[in-house]
C-alpha cells in the first residue's frame, strides 16, 4: 500500500512540475516562483491602475495590449480589477532597485518595483506569461489566461549587456531599436555601442565635421579573413546628434543605458583619414577597406591630438546621459610609436619605461579629463599595461605608471589572473571573455550550451572581491557579418543565453528548463521576423 502511496505521490510531482513549467517560461529564470489555481483573464476590456509616478510604465504596459487587442487600454488612477503597477521603496531592502514582485490572482494583477526600472522588469514578466503570439494576434475579442502566479525577483548583476559594432558595418537605427526592444524583453540593461573604428566613424561631431564627412565611407571592404578580395562598393553612414538622442530616448523607455565606444589610442583610421595630422606615420588619408590591426594610432604626444579627444569627448558627454564613456584602448600596434621620434621623446620626457607605459600615462590623462567633467572611463583590459598579445615583446610593456583606480576594466583577453589583480587594484570589472561572449564566433566554437555556462565571476576569486565584478557583456562584432540577417543568426539564441547568465543565481540556473523556456521566445523571434540561428546547441 506505502509503495502505492508513494507512486502516486510521485506522479501527483511530476504532473505539478510539467505543469508549472508549461505555464511559467521566463527567460531569465526568476529568483522564486510560486504556482497557485486558477488564472487571470485578459482581454480587451482589461484596466490598466497607475499612479502619477507609473504612468511611463503605465503607457509601455498599454502599448503592448493594444497590439494584441487592437484597443487602447484604459489607464486609471484607481480601480478594483485589472493590472496594478506600483512603485514600493520598501522592497529595495529585498530586491534591490531591479528586482520586481508579480502577483496573479484571478481577479486582478499586482507589478511592483521598488523603482520604475523594477515594475518595467515586472512587465517583461507579464509578457513572457502570455502567449508567444500575444503581441502579433490583433483580435479585440480574444480571451487571455493568465496564470495564477507569485513571482519575487532580482537580477545576480548590475550590468548586464550588448554591444553592437557599427564601425565595421553599419546597420541604421530601426535594426539598433529592434535589437533594443529584445533587449528589453530579456531585462538586459547595457547597450554597449561600438561607434568608432578602423573602418569608419559613425557619430556626428560638430566641431569635426570629417569625422563624417570621410571618415563614415570606405571605398570597399574585405570579403573574408586573409582574401585580397573585395566586395567592389563603396560602405557608409553614420548618426547624426538628433538620431543619437532619439535612440537615447528610445532605449530610455525600456530602461536601457547606452555606453558609447569612441577608439583611442589605437583603432583610430577612420578618424586619421579624416584629420591626417591626428596619426603618427603620416601615410594614413582614406578609411581602411580591410579589417584586423592597423600600423596607426592617434597621436599622443601631440598636445592637438589630446585637444581633438577632449573636444571629441565633449560632444560626447553632452549627447549620452550615463556618466561612463568606452575609450576601446586595445590592440595598439605599438612597431609606429618604437619608431616615432616624437613618441619617443615623449616617454623620455615623462620618465615612461615602454609604449606600454606611455599607453597607460594617455590614458590616465583621459580618466582625469573624464573626472573633472563628472564621467568615469571604461576600456578594453590593455589599459592595464599587461601583455595579452603574441606580437609584443616584453620591452614594450614594461610599465611603472598606475591605472587611474576609478576606471572600469572590460576583462576581454588573457589571464583571468588579470581579473583577480584588477579588483585587488580597486578596479570594477566587466568579464566579457572572448572565447565565452563573441557573438561573432561561430556555434561549432561557442554553442548555445558554453554560453549558458559562463560565469562572469572568475573561479578562485576570493568572495570579499565579488561585488567588483560589475557583470558581463555579450559582443557582436560585425568585420564579417554585413548582414542584418546574419547578425541575427549570430545573436539569436544566444543573447537568451547571456542575459540568464546576468540576472538569474547560480543556484537557479537549469541548462534543460532555460532551452524549454526558449522554445517560447523562438516562437516570439519568428513572428517578429528575426532569423534565429536553428541548431545551435
Amino acid at each position: 500500500m506505502n509503495t502505492l502511496k508513494n507512486k502516486f505521490a510521485f506522479a501527483l510531482l511530476v504532473l505539478f512540475i510539467f505543469v508549472t513549467n508549461a505555464q511559467v517560461n521566463i527567460i531569465p529564470c526568476p529568483e522564486n516562483i510560486e504556482i497557485g489555481q486558477g488564472s487571470y483573464i485578459l482581454n480587451n476590456q482589461t484596466t490598466i491602475i497607475s499612479g502619477p509616478s507609473t504612468q511611463n510604465e503605465a503607457r509601455y504596459l498599454a502599448s503592448v495590449l493594444t497590439k494584441a487587442f487592437n484597443k487602447k487600454p484604459a489607464v486609471k488612477p484607481k480601480g478594483k480589477k485589472g493590472i496594478f503597477l506600483n512603485i514600493n521603496p520598501g522592497l529595495e531592502k529585498e530586491l534591490g532597485k531591479e528586482g520586481y514582485l508579480f502577483k496573479s490572482e484571478k481577479k486582478k494583477i499586482l507589478i511592483e518595483g521598488a523603482t520604475s526600472t523594477g515594475l518595467f522588469y515586472g512587465i517583461q514578466t507579464l509578457r513572457q506569461l502570455l502567449p508567444a503570439d500575444f503581441e502579433f494576434m490583433k483580435d479585440p475579442d480574444k480571451n487571455v489566461a493568465v496564470p495564477v502566479v507569485k513571482i519575487t525577483d532580482k537580477p545576480r548583476f548590475p550590468w548586464r549587456a550588448f554591444m553592437l559594432d557599427e564601425s565595421r558595418h553599419f546597420k541604421g537605427a530601426e535594426v539598433v531599436k529592434k535589437l533594443l526592444d529584445q533587449m528589453a524583453l530579456l531585462k538586459m540593461n547595457v547597450f554597449h555601442w561600438h561607434l568608432t573604428d578602423d573602418q569608419g566613424w559613425r557619430i556626428e561631431i560638430k566641431k569635426y565635421p570629417d569625422l563624417t564627412k570621410t571618415g563614415a565611407y570606405r571605398k570597399d571592404t574585405q570579403s573574408s579573413w586573409r582574401n585580397p578580395e573585395r566586395y567592389g562598393e563603396p560602405h557608409g553612414g553614420f548618426y547624426t546628434q538628433e538620431q543619437i538622442r532619439e535612440i537615447i530616448n528610445y532605449a530610455g523607455k525600456r530602461h536601457i543605458k547606452i555606453i558609447p565606444e569612441i577608439e583611442m589610442p589605437g583603432h583610430a583610421t577612420a578618424a586619421i583619414a579624416s584629420y591626417p595630422w591626428l596619426g603618427i606615420l603620416g601615410t594614413t588619408n582614406e578609411v581602411s577597406v580591410v579589417f584586423g590591426k592597423m600600423e596607426d594610432s592617434f597621436n599622443v604626444a601631440n598636445p592637438k591630438v589630446y585637444e581633438f579627444l577632449t573636444d571629441v569627448l565633449t560632444e560626447v558627454f553632452e549627447l549620452f546621459p550615463e556618466n561612463i564613456v568606452h575609450i576601446g584602448g586595445d590592440e595598439v600596434m605599438f612597431d609606429a610609436w618604437k619608431n616615432s621620434q616624437s613618441i619617443q621623446d615623449k616617454i623620455n620626457k615623462e620618465g615612461l619605461a615602454s609604449p606600454a607605459d606611455l599607453q597607460i600615462f594617455f590614458t590616465n590623462q583621459i580618466s582625469n579629463f573624464m573626472e573633472a567633467h563628472g564621467h568615469r572611463m571604461m576600456g578594453w583590459n590593455e589599459i592595464l599595461g599587461a601583455n595579452v598579445h603574441e606580437w609584443h615583446d616584453d620591452s614594450e610593456v614594461q610599465v611603472k605608471q598606475q591605472l587611474a583606480p576609478s576606471a572600469i576594466i572590460h576583462f576581454w583577453k588573457g589571464d583571468t589572473e588579470l581579473i583577480k589583480k584588477a579588483v585587488a587594484s580597486g578596479h570594477d570589472v566587466v568579464n566579457s571573455l572572448h572565447s565565452m561572449t563573441y557573438l561573432d564566433y561561430n556555434y561549432k566554437k561557442l554553442p548555445l550550451s558554453r554560453a549558458y555556462s559562463f560565469d562572469p565571476v572568475p573561479e578562485g576569486l576570493d568572495e570579499k572581491y565579488n561585488h567588483k565584478i560589475l557583470g558581463l557583456g555579450c559582443q557582436m562584432w560585425s568585420e564579417w557579418i554585413p548582414e542584418v540577417s546574419q547578425m541575427e543568426n549570430q545573436v539569436f539564441p544566444r543573447i537568451a543565453a547571456y542575459a540568464e547568465v546576468g540576472w538569474t543565481s547560480k543556484s537557479n540556473k537549469n541548462y534543460d528548463k532555460f532551452t524549454q523556456s526558449l522554445d517560447q521566445l523562438k516562437k516570439r523571434w519568428k513572428l517578429s521576423g528575426i532569423k534565429y540561428h536553428e541548431q545551435s546547441n
